[in-house]
């Protein structure tokens, strides 16, 4: 895997089959301007990629030209630095996706990292990438049959081990027209509509057993809002918005310096001396109440009123707690 450093023979050889990469067919003579050679020295290293094991067939036309085919093996490949840098990254992010693929990003990434210059390990040594959480493994196959689904509009029929719903022989398959698979905190889900619920699902991959064929192809959908992951961290919040389905506002007898570490996205602003205004929400009130509490500091809740009541529940039943004798 040579990596082009300078405007070598080898530089150009890249620069030539990133263009060829880029569109189905070039004119022989476009190729040697945007390369700033001769046609003839195109023709010598259009030969030296396929003795590199490219399958580069010549266009026959008016104009002549090439096109880049795909082979029947993997021939070496040409990166430039930054690409080096970047299929590192990924190859080291890869390592906790939780797709089954650990041990071969790890050995891909041993092998990336051997042919690079000094400098380069050492850019890519200095980065330390540490998953936050290891989600469940996924079987690659598993992974590669729901992105091939996804991909060919296939409906797919699955049985689905649900929390205290493990699924049954006799019960009759789930169908979900897949449109998007994504990865999130190192868990795999699958994103489709239900044509039973006639609405949007979201399951999680390691949850899934494929059955099969594959169900008829369906005409695709859009996502609503259009952004497949808004919509699934909206879902995970419990809204259609993206929103926390319960908002309140609060003073914290706090400074702002020891809220604001906590408060993530939400809206946290100083209002006076250890005062401090947040805007925060969560899935129910109950959710947001003990929350809240968490902080050990003075709560003056602003609204809404909801809120209030909330913080009321939760106070009586911490008065049930603190007055419990143990037997």
């Amino acid at each position: 895997m040579p990596i082009a450093t300078s405007t070598t023979t080898s530089a150009r050889l890249l620069s030539l089959l990133s263009l060829l990469q880029v569109r189905r067919d070039w004119p022989g003579l476009l190729l040697a301007d945007r390369l700033g050679v001769s046609e003839r020295t195109v023709r010598r290293d259009v030969d030296r990629l396929r003795e590199l094991g490219y399958l580069v067939h010549a266009v026959k036309g008016p104009d002549g030209g090439y096109r880049l085919e795909a082979g029947s093996q993997v021939p070496p490949l040409l990166f430039d630095e930054d690409q080096a840098v970047a299929l590192a990254v990924a190859l080291r992010i890869a390592v906790g996706t939780g797709a089954g693929i650990e041990e071969a990003a790890a050995r891909a990434l041993a092998t990336v990292r051997q042919v690079m210059p000094a400098r380069l390990r050492a850019r890519i040594d200095a980065l330390e990438v540490e998953p936050a959480g290891r989600g469940p493994q996924v079987d690659t196959d598993l992974l590669m049959a729901l992105s091939t689904a996804v991909r060919a509009r296939e409906e797919l029929r699955f049985d689905y081990d649900a929390p205290g719903r493990p699924p049954s022989p006799e019960q009759p398959p789930r169908r979900v027209q897949p449109h998007h698979l994504v990865v999130r905190s190192g868990r795999w889900y699958l994103v489709g509509w239900s044509p039973d619920r006639q609405d949007w699902r979201t399951y999680r991959a390691d949850r899934m057993t494929l059955r099969v064929p594959n169900g008829p192809r369906f005409t695709p959908r859009e996502v609503p809002g259009g952004d497949v992951a808004a919509f699934l961290s909206a879902r995970f919040r419990g809204s259609e918005t993206g929103t926390w389905p319960c908002r309140g506002e609060v003073v914290l007898h706090l400074p702002l310096a020891d809220v604001a570490p906590f408060a993530g996205g939400d809206t946290a602003e100083e209002t006076g001396p250890c005062r401090t205004r947040l805007v925060t929400g969560s899935w129910s009130w109950a959710a947001l109440a003990a929350r809240l509490a968490r902080f050990d500091a003075e709560v003056e809740v602003v609204g809404p009123p909801a809120l209030r009541e909330a913080f009321a529940d939760l106070a009586g039943r911490a008065a049930r707690a603190a007055g419990q004798r143990s037997k």
